[in-house]
């Protein structure tokens, strides 16, 4: 093409695109800058190499990790009593803090030669969730000083002899730290913080020196009411110019001892009962030495920059854990109730309403553990993975709300009565907690991962932005004359791409994978053109006003979030090793996210502002109609199955969840009811076949129809004691705890006061360091 001919077309294009441009605040700007494109960046180009997924890291513990899982986590879950922490005391126990000081549970990403263990990101994610299957308040105590923090922002910015000081000091917990972001008129916005900092001088230790006047009101501050070192993010201002030409100066973090004069901590927040440390702290023209600033006077207005970073790394770890926990659990325990529990003669796990969302539950646990590990890969390949760590911590919370209500549902009256048997309570109340910090999940979802994805993962946008705002209009018509074909043949290409594909079945689509998998990474690959064309489309014919329109952006990011899951649940298959026991829950986890990343794109289209343009682009995806369908019933009666029978598939799913060995562990108690009874399903069958030819009575005391059978010759003397020691066991797991009057005594008759209870045949699940 004539270069004439180029500009006729690139001039006005060029106008037309600094006209709809949507505007990049600074802060939207740090925060593209300070993200890393991952996996996200090949979903959004429309050609995804699954080689290229597949060649990422294993996630495997090392030796030193595993041990840490087998030796002293195991310990701490050992001392932990939920229903003591929770209802009585409000605070881990005196030794619990102890022995987390002492074991440096504190300092998971803090390096050696500081005295931290240095884990990886996977360590810290697996030993999070173990931990949040027993309690939540103890995980979330464990997770903060690991995720967003002064440890963190310290190892990575802070000035040598920072470092030297408070590093050692953070890791054998001789200091406890908190982060103190989000305060009243600044939550999801937190670069909207109103706390403020005048650079001037003062006296510290009897010296006048240079150094910020800080005030501050933050809350929903976790650990403020028991830290010793406060990390501050706020405003800093310079208006007689001590540090220079700039008055504003932009957000900065500090690190302020809490004995600190002016510096208010210690009151406590109520986290929804939960009771870990969570509270507000304030002060008013505390003034504090430049140097307290992370990262010293040359990091002063870096810390946006800085929280964005470290949020993403944080983002991905800690709450999508809590929510992989709650998978782990509901999955091992909801299965054993659903086969203990029966109802009309049955296990209720039988009956396809329970089934579905028993299966549910499942399919859901596969693909949490999935993305968990996933995620924790990006992190421990040293990304910075914004838009993939938003994706984690929105959808997977979001999961875990969903199946600890299909848990509470199946558990019916056993889950909302609450006591020391209760194992899904407290979880229940916690999950909003989730739901709401590190970024509200509707901020999440409506606003960072489209709105950040689509200028941060397309090829092309985010280097046509920053042409665009070149000063230099004609250096910048040059530049973007480069862009705009490639970008015009990307978006062809993918156009064309997706409508052969969507008109073929995607069954041209090379996939160089085979089995039965095969197909799903076709799969990915259309709905990966269709929404790089759909994301073409949207910027293009919407520019600015695609950040108000967070309906459906927040539906082009749920395609890309799905895309990105069912790439997850690939990867831990074959990283697996193609268990076959494990198929259907792959089937079902990958078929879920291609049947939601269909309907997102669907209703995006419905609902678009032009609607010709809409109809035209559902012309392009879906030009045969949408034949995206669900998990069948059939995969969901199976998974359910599969949730009530005890083996390697079993504990490969739900590995992580703690099951206690001590008579009164609500878990353990339920895990040995369920084996116990699974092991005489053999003799439950004869002695209903015996009733079937009349020799013993169909309904009745089973203690009196177990006689008939023995008077029939039908079961022997053995047979007969293992029913009746498996039917106590079944009988007891099913119960409710109830208390004095006044709720100052429990009540519960225990399993066997006279003898310890029976262990169950099959061993707890050992972790494999496979995660």
């Amino acid at each position: 093409m004539s270069s004439l001919r180029r500009k006729w077309i690139s001039d006005p294009a060029f106008k037309l695109f600094k006209q709809v441009l949507p505007p990049l605040s600074d802060t939207e700007k740090e925060a593209m800058e300070a993200g890393s494109v991952w996996w996200d960046g090949e979903l959004f180009s429309g050609k995804p190499d699954f080689t290229t997924l597949h060649q990422y890291p294993k996630p495997t513990l090392n030796a030193e990790e595993q041990s840490f899982m087998d030796n002293e986590l195991e310990t701490l879950l050992s001392m932990l009593d939920d229903q003591t922490i929770n209802k009585h005391d409000r605070d881990l126990p005196e030794e619990v803090w102890q022995y987390l000081r002492k074991e440096r549970f504190f300092s998971l990403i803090i390096s050696k030669h500081y005295g931290g263990r240095e884990f990886s990101a996977l360590a810290n994610s697996t030993i999070v969730s173990r931990i949040a299957t027993k309690s939540i308040s103890a995980a979330v105590t464990v997770m903060v000083p690991n995720s967003l923090g002064p440890g963190e922002l310290l190892s990575h910015y802070g000035t040598q002899e920072q470092k030297d000081y408070w590093l050692p000091r953070l890791a054998d917990g001789t200091d406890i730290p908190c982060f103190a972001l989000t305060g009243p008129e600044a939550g999801s916005d937190a670069g909207g913080i109103p706390d403020e900092g005048v650079v001037c001088m003062g006296q510290y230790q009897g010296e006048e020196v240079l150094g910020i006047r800080v005030s501050w009101n933050k809350r929903y501050i976790t650990l403020a009411p028991v830290a010793t070192v406060l990390g501050l993010a706020f405003k800093m201002k310079d208006p007689d110019g001590l540090l220079g030409d700039k008055t504003d100066i932009g957000i900065s973090c500090a690190l302020i001892p809490a004995d600190h004069e002016g510096v208010e901590i210690g009151e406590r927040h109520d986290p929804l009962g939960s009771a870990f440390m969570n509270g507000p702290t304030r002060g008013k023209n505390v003034f504090i030495p430049m140097d307290w600033l992370i990262g010293g006077q040359e990091y002063a207005g870096k810390g946006w920059r800085m929280l964005v970073e470290c949020l993403s790394a944080g983002r991905g770890i800690s709450l999508p854990a809590l929510g992989t926990a709650i998978g782990h659990l509901t999955a091992r325990t909801t299965g054993a109730y659903a086969y203990v529990r029966k109802q009309f003669g049955m296990s209720i796990g039988k009956f396809e309403g329970v089934a579905e969302a028993l299966g549910r539950i499942g399919g859901y646990t596969y693909l949490l553990e999935a993305t968990r590990t996933l995620t924790t890969t990006s992190l421990d390949m040293n990304e910075k993975p914004g838009i993939v760590t938003a994706i984690a911590k929105y959808h997977m919370t979001e999961m875990a709300r969903t199946i600890l209500n299909d848990s509470m549902d199946i558990h019916a009256g056993r889950a909302i009565q609450d006591g020391p048997m209760n194992y899904l309570a407290k979880h229940y109340i916690g999950i909003p907690v989730a739901i709401t910090v590190e970024g509200a999940n509707i901020l999440t979802r409506n606003l960072m991962i489209f709105g950040q994805g689509a200028t941060r993962c397309h090829p092309y946008v985010l280097k046509e932005m920053e042409v665009a705002a070149n000063p230099d209009q004609e250096e910048a018509a040059r530049e973007f004359d480069k862009l705009l074909f490639k970008h015009i043949a990307h978006a062809t290409k993918n156009t064309f791409g997706a409508f052969g594909a969507a008109l073929t079945g995607s069954q041209f689509i090379s996939a160089k994978m085979s089995g039965p998998t095969k197909r799903y990474y076709r799969d990915i690959t259309r709905m990966s053109r269709a929404l790089a064309v759909s994301a073409d489309f949207a910027m293009l014919t919407l520019g600015g006003e695609l950040k108000r329109k967070e309906m459906i952006s927040a539906r082009l990011g749920d395609v890309l979030a799905y895309l990105y899951m069912a790439s997850a649940t690939l990867k831990k298959y074959e990283d697996d090793g193609r268990q076959q026991e494990d198929l259907n829950y792959a089937h079902y986890a990958v078929q879920h996210c291609l049947y939601h990343a269909a309907q997102s794109l669907q209703q995006a289209f419905i609902n678009y502002p032009q609607a010709a343009i809409g109809r035209l682009m559902k012309v392009l995806v879906f030009p045969l109609g949408n034949h995206f369908h669900k998990p069948s019933d059939e995969l969901s009666v199976k998974l359910a199955q599969s949730l009530m029978t005890p083996g390697a598939h079993r504990d490969r799913l739900t590995h992580l969840c703690y099951i206690g060995e001590r008579e009164d562990d609500n878990i353990g108690l339920m895990e040995n009811a369920f084996i116990a009874m699974y092991d005489v399903q053999g003799i439950e069958r004869k002695l209903m076949e015996a009733a079937k030819q009349g020799k013993v009575a169909r309904k009745g005391l089973l203690s009196e129809r177990l006689e008939q059978a023995k008077q029939a010759g039908v079961l022997t003397d053995k047979e007969i004691e293992q029913v009746l020691a498996a039917d106590k066991l079944r009988y007891h797991a099913i119960q409710v705890d109830h208390f004095s009057h006044d709720f100052s005594e429990v009540r519960t008759p225990p399993l066997n006061p006279e003898s310890k209870a029976k262990k169950a045949k099959q061993s707890k699940p050992k972790l494999n360091s496979v995660a």
